[in-house]
Parts: structure tokens; C-alpha cells; sequence
């Protein structure tokens, strides 16, 4: 997964409603086609992002460094062919003549490095679901981090979903016999990632540009290196093998693309719905496809977390509604005070005066 926009998990400081989601801007997705065709987008690009375990291992038998290169070349690639086609090249200058957001993005691209790095590993090797659980997991280290680093308050559901998710974590790892290090770091990493993002601030495409253009050089460095140590997968297996190894940029940018359709024609709350998609289709692979084992402690820690953003989600969606009915009071008694409001005259203007010839024609004709 990872190099999506990440929205926010609502806190107090109105960050939002559901992993990820906002106050919301609008009633739904309705009757409007905008919010129709929004809605698709963002389901296609969290399916892709959940269905991706099944296209990594057609990479084999390249390494998840290999694939991980190939990923981060392929990407600059095709988002620069991508901004060059839309002429967006606007931001390069503006963020040139910043180096507190290169080197925010710097720090983006290298969490955002080992997050991609150890997600592939995790499909490659037999641990989808527990790659899974980081990205269930995910919207509860964002709220962690708002608290710890940005000093946000949390409401008293909130504070409940993250001890619940504490705990889950506790019985995952008595029933792994060790903590869930790939859950964890696939978690964290993608949650500093999104709070490093939001200090920056940039479009979703712009960012993915600057991103592997740091990551652009070590790769293809890393691929030359391979190649050099006749180790590269890369063109030994069939033309077929080099085109899939090609698309890790396509895949890594549609899902991109189609979530920054998704996010400005839907409400953010809906956004923080779809983002339980991926996870529950990384999941649902692992046990049904991949056939990994889930043995009663497993499915106990897996309804812990679920259990807490059940919590987490009906919070964030309860407080949406009454922002929205607050925000809606507010414009009506504006509105009734303004109705209101006696008209008073304008001091400004000056009184008619009576016409002399008007007057004089009375005058004649008494």
C-alpha cells in the first residue's frame, strides 16, 4: 500500500470523522452525480490498494529490494510523464525555494521507503494478514500521534478505541509468542508518513513526484548494483516478467489518482469508510486465497481492533452530525437576525426638494 494521500483520523481539533475522515462537507453521495462518480473513485482506488497482495508475487523471483526498486523508479517515471501531460510543474519552483518541505519530504520519502519495502516482503512471504492488521491498525496510531506530537485532545470514545486497540495488540502478541513487528512498523510508518505529509502540504500527484525523485537515485543505483552482481530479475525472466516489473509504477499511481478524484467530490467522512476497504480485502485474501493460519487468539485480537474502530468510527460520525447541525443552527439564526434588523435610512442621502416651478404653478392656479 502506502503513497495515498492520507487523511487524517478525527480528533478533537475537528480533524474528523472515521480513519482518516473529516467533518464532512456535504449531506452524502445522494442524488448528485458528482458525489456518485466520487464515490467509485474512491472505491477503485482502495480495492486496488487492497487487491495489490495478488500482484506481487508475480514478481517473483525478484526480491522484495528488486521489486521495491523497480517501484520507486517506475513511479517517478510515469508521475513525471503524468505532471508533464497535465503541465503541472508549477509547485517545483515554490518547493525549490523551501528546504524545510525537502527536507520534510525527504523524511516522507525514506518512512514511506520501509513502509513499500516491508509490505511486499510481508505478501512475498507468507504474512498478509498481519500486514493487514497494520493498516487496521493504522487509523489508531495516527490518533496516538496526534496526542503524543501535536498535543490533541481525544474525546472519551476515542480514548476507549485506542485502549481497545492496545489491548489487541497485547493478545496478538501472546498468541504470536512475540509482538507484531510487520503490523507495527507497517502502522507507525505510515502514520508518520501522513503526519509529515500534512505539515507539507502538497497534492497527492506533486508529492509522489518529489518523493521518488529522492528515492530516484539510490534505486536505480540498487538495480545497477544487482545488475552488476548478475542478480537482477529484471530482463532474465521473459519480456512478460520486465513489463509486470515496469507497471509497479502504474499500480503505485492509478490508486493515486483516483483517490484525488474521490476526495474532492466526496465527503471526507465517506473517505474514512472506504479506507476500511483495503485492509478487510488484505485480509480476506490472506485467509481465504493465501490460506494463512488464524488460530483462536489471532481472531480474538483481530475483534479487539475491529471492536475499537467500530467505536472509533460511530464517534467520529456521531460528532460529524452534530457539526453539521451546529454549523447548520448558526446559519439560521444568522439568517433570522438579519431578517430582523430594522432598515435604517440612509443619513447619506439628501431630502427632495420641492420643485419652484411646481410651486409656483400652484400658487397661480389658486
Amino acid at each position: 500500500m502506502g503513497g495515498r494521500n492520507t487523511v487524517r483520523t478525527g480528533t478533537s481539533a475537528g480533524t474528523g470523522a472515521g480513519p482518516g475522515a473529516g467533518a464532512g462537507t456535504g449531506a452524502g453521495t445522494g442524488a448528485d452525480p458528482e458525489a456518485r462518480s466520487g464515490l467509485l473513485y474512491g472505491i477503485g482506488a482502495y480495492a486496488i490498494w487492497g487487491l495489490v497482495p495478488l500482484y506481487w508475487p508475480l514478481l517473483k523471483p525478484a526480491s522484495a529490494g528488486e521489486i521495491l526498486a523497480h517501484r520507486m523508479v517506475w513511479s517517478f517515471v510515469f508521475v513525471g510523464l503524468a505532471l508533464l501531460v497535465l503541465r503541472r510543474w508549477g509547485w517545483v519552483k515554490e518547493l525549490a525555494a523551501s528546504p524545510r518541505k525537502l527536507g520534510l519530504l525527504t523524511i516522507a520519502a525514506t518512512v514511506i521507503t520501509v513502509n513499500w519495502g516491508l509490505y511486499i516482503w510481508s505478501v512475498n512471504n507468507g504474512q498478509v494478514v498481519e500486514a493487514s492488521l497494520g493498516y487496521f491498525i493504522n487509523p489508531l496510531v495516527t490518533i496516538a500521534l496526534g496526542v503524543l506530537v501535536l498535543k490533541e485532545r481525544l474525546r472519551p470514545a476515542q480514548w476507549a478505541a485506542v485502549g481497545i486497540g492496545f489491548a489487541a495488540v497485547l493478545v496478538l502478541a501472546i498468541g504470536y509468542g512475540r509482538p507484531p513487528w510487520v503490523s507495527l512498523t507497517l502502522a507507525f510508518s505510515f502514520a508518520v508518513y501522513g503526519l509529515v505529509k500534512k505539515q507539507v502540504n502538497i497534492g497527492g500527484l506533486e508529492s509522489l513526484a518529489a518523493e521518488t525523485a529522492v528515492q530516484f537515485l539510490p534505486a536505480l543505483g540498487y538495480l545497477l548494483f544487482l545488475g552488476s552482481q548478475s542478480t537482477l530479475a529484471f530482463g532474465s525472466e521473459g519480456v512478460g516478467h520486465m513489463v509486470l516489473l515496469s507497471t509497479t509504477g502504474l499500480v503505485t499511481a492509478i490508486p493515486l489518482v483516483l483517490f484525488g478524484a474521490a476526495a474532492i467530490r466526496v465527503p471526507l467522512s465517506t473517505l474514512g469508510l472506504l479506507q476500511y476497504l483495503a485492509p478487510v480485502f488484505q485480509f480476506l485474501l490472506g485467509v481465504v486465497y493465501f490460506r494463512e493460519a488464524m488460530p483462536p487468539e489471532r481472531w480474538a485480537g483481530f475483534s479487539l481492533v475491529w471492536l475499537a474502530l467500530t467505536i472509533l468510527t460511530w464517534d467520529a460520525l456521531r460528532t460529524a452530525r452534530r457539526s453539521r447541525a451546529a454549523m447548520a443552527r448558526a446559519t439560521e439564526e444568522a439568517a433570522a437576525r438579519l431578517a430582523d434588523t430594522p432598515e435604517t435610512p440612509d443619513a447619506s442621502r439628501t431630502p427632495e426638494k420641492p420643485d419652484a416651478s411646481r410651486t409656483s404653478a400652484t400658487d397661480v392656479r389658486a
